[in-house]
């Protein structure tokens, strides 16, 4: 195969996986029930960790660029304030398990990174795509169900508005 085929089969495959995804899970909705491999390379099912408590399952487009880390370190600094609240939390991108736990490490990351290098978890939520990669976009999840939804989720303000998000629901 020519570098050229190579390189139009690969753009191909990239393009088709940019629009594979479908529209991001409405609240109301049941949590998909998927599994993969943390930054530690073991499985983890999601439907596990949902029975722990409610669960901010949070996609991000690489890990350790400038806005994932800005996002992650939100998340990190309320650390103790997510886990007051007993919410569990799994970082999702599409960066191998390695890439995920050097991240992890950099930034003294305290949740779970999930390697979603087949797009399969971000294809079981419907998450939105930009190009090859994953949007920044969130989904708190509650016995079982998705509770609410940010489709653009900030980077600065990210835990933030997930607590709000937490205390609307308590409240209702």
């Amino acid at each position: 195969m020519k570098a050229t085929d190579a390189l139009r089969t690969l753009f191909a495959f990239l393009t088709l996986g940019a629009f594979a995804h479908g529209e991001p899970l409405a609240v109301g909705a049941p949590a998909p029930e998927v599994s993969a491999q943390d930054q530690d390379g073991k499985m983890v099912a999601f439907k596990d960790v949902y029975a722990k408590g409610p669960t901010l399952v949070y996609f991000y487009p690489k890990a350790d660029t400038p806005g994932c880390t800005k996002q992650a370190c939100s998340l990190r600094d309320d650390w103790s304030v997510l886990q007051g609240k007993g919410i569990q939390v799994l970082g999702v991108s599409e960066d191998q398990a390695a890439a995920q736990k050097k991240f992890a490490e950099k930034y003294q990351l305290p949740f779970t990174l999930i390697a979603d290098h087949d797009g399969k978890v971000a294809q079981a939520f419907g998450a939105e795509m930009m190009g090859a990669v994953t949007k920044r976009q969130s989904f708190l999840i509650k016995d079982g169900k998705i509770a609410w939804t940010m489709l653009k989720a900030s980077t600065d303000t990210h835990a933030k508005d997930v607590l709000k998000a937490f205390e609307g629901l308590a409240a209702k």
